[in-house]
């Protein structure tokens, strides 16, 4: 029985990786898709407008626990850090909200970065098919340097020390 137990688990193991591999539209290495973010009020902001930045892109959802924790660590370090670097921008955006719902939840969460909506999955659907929060750092050549599923303090680490570095 324990072997048997063991073997599921180690199956559920195995497929879970498959599934997160099989998740990927784009990796490391990649050209950053190009998007456009439509706002409630047609407003329209171009990835074409971004070239030669350093481009911090985030996925998340309001409902997502690990996003929540991201956020949270973006507001703490990140952004105090990097937010009037003239090189660098932050793109948060919520998978499946619109304007309205981000400014809800950005009011109850007192974040001071700008979200910004993907109502659609459209931006999202260029870069992954499922999982969230996804983390992607853009060189100023446009190219995909570090992409991270999930959260976890070690790999934040990684991202700081990542943007550091890009924006040198």
């Amino acid at each position: 029985m324990k072997r048997i137990i063991f073997a599921l688990f180690f199956i559920s193991v195995a497929l879970y990786s498959t599934a997160q591999e099989d998740s990927d539209v784009v990796k490391v290495g990649d050209t950053m898709p190009a998007f456009t973010i439509v706002s409630d009020n047609g407003n329209e902001f171009k990835s074409s407008s971004l070239q030669g930045k350093v481009i911090l892109l985030n996925f998340f959802a309001t409902w997502c626990p690990p996003c929540q924790k991201e956020l949270a660590a973006v507001q703490e370090t990140l952004w105090p850090k990097y937010k009037n670097h003239a090189g660098f921008v932050m793109l948060v955006v919520g998978r499946e909200h619109s304007d309205a719902d981000l400014a809800t939840y950005n009011e109850k969460k007192g974040f001071t970065f700008p979200l910004y909506p993907d109502k659609s999955r459209a931006i999202y659907s260029s870069f992954a098919k499922s999982l969230i929060p996804r983390t992607y750092l853009i060189g100023k050549d446009g190219k995909i340097i570090y992409a991270s599923k999930g959260y976890n303090d070690a790999e934040f680490a990684e991202l700081m020390s990542k943007i550091e570095k890009a924006l040198k």
